[in-house]
């Protein structure tokens, strides 16, 4: 009978998670939407894109908190062992997160908000992600995961007001991806971790070679300095379409799943790639038309 109980509360702790995370990100959403709506409207052309900036990094940022909040198990592993108080750090994580998601999205105080938040990502780089990637070299994953919370890092950067710093992240994570793309062909694009795009997307192949040869000439115009404004926001606004089509019924097909941990997994993967495409972004909007 305990251990009923046991996994009747495992199972209820878990749905409350996902519920939290996606309840997170849509109060998030619908607030960064209303503060960009001024921006939208007098937005022309690509510019409405990179109006959405701000939300797309937001969203993740307050998705990613109410993990830390509602399913610490999810990520107390993470914590380095050396440090005191776990799960304080993993507490405090959650609500740093959320705070600088809210800040971000509604456009208040985000110069320190992305500041802080970018400096986090660097430290978890530092403390957990680089190491263990350093002590599996082959392991691809790992690696991808490293250039992706730099992105991340770069990308809170960017927004905190220091675009030549985090242009170097952003790009590097936009080459590493792009190449990606080619050499494995049927991952979820965006982001390219273990997850496949699922066989109901037609032509898949090919919607993850655009995206690389998209990712790759993005990183090219950064590098060269040519038109890294218009090329990043389309660049943008093809990720953007992606988490729409592809991730978005990815996700509701998760939340409809036994899987909790394949619920909590999916909206990660959902947030991952929202965020990248965030920090694409920012780093367009930080460019000048003529790069």
């Amino acid at each position: 009978m305990h251990i009923v109980d046991q996994v009747e509360f495992d199972y209820i702790a878990a749905m409350q998670t996902a519920a939290a995370m996606c309840v997170a990100g849509a109060g998030v959403m619908l607030l960064g939407i209303a503060a960009a709506r001024r921006q939208i409207a007098k937005a022309r052309g690509l510019d409405k894109i990179l109006a959405l900036t701000n939300t797309c990094v937001g969203v993740p940022l307050a998705v990613f908190g109410a993990l830390h909040l509602f399913g610490p198990q999810f990520v107390a592993n993470i914590v380095p062992r050396y440090m005191p108080a776990r799960m304080f750090w993993v507490d405090f994580v959650g609500a740093a997160l959320i705070a600088a998601g809210v800040s971000i999205a509604a456009n208040v105080g985000v110069r320190w908000s992305g500041l802080l938040f970018g400096i986090m990502m660097f430290l978890f780089v530092a403390m957990i992600h680089l190491p263990g990637a350093i002590a599996q070299p082959h392991n691809r994953i790992i690696w991808t995961i490293v250039f992706r919370e730099m992105s991340f890092g770069g990308a809170g950067l960017i927004l905190a007001g220091y675009p030549a710093v985090g242009r170097v992240f952003v790009t590097a994570a936009m080459l590493v991806f792009g190449v990606e793309h080619f050499l494995y062909p049927t991952g979820l694009p965006g982001v390219p971790l273990v997850r496949q795009i699922p066989a109901w997307v037609p032509g898949r192949e090919f919607v993850d070679y655009v995206t690389g040869a998209a990712l790759l000439v993005g990183a090219a115009s950064v590098l060269f300095q040519r038109n890294t404004r218009t090329v990043l926001t389309v660049i943008g606004g093809w990720m953007l379409l992606l988490v729409l089509v592809i991730y978005g019924p990815v996700l509701l097909g998760a939340l409809w799943e036994s899987s909790l941990p394949a619920q909590v997994e999916r909206i990660n993967y959902f947030a991952d790639t929202l965020l990248f495409t965030g920090a694409i972004l920012a780093l367009a909007g930080a460019s000048s038309a003529r790069g």
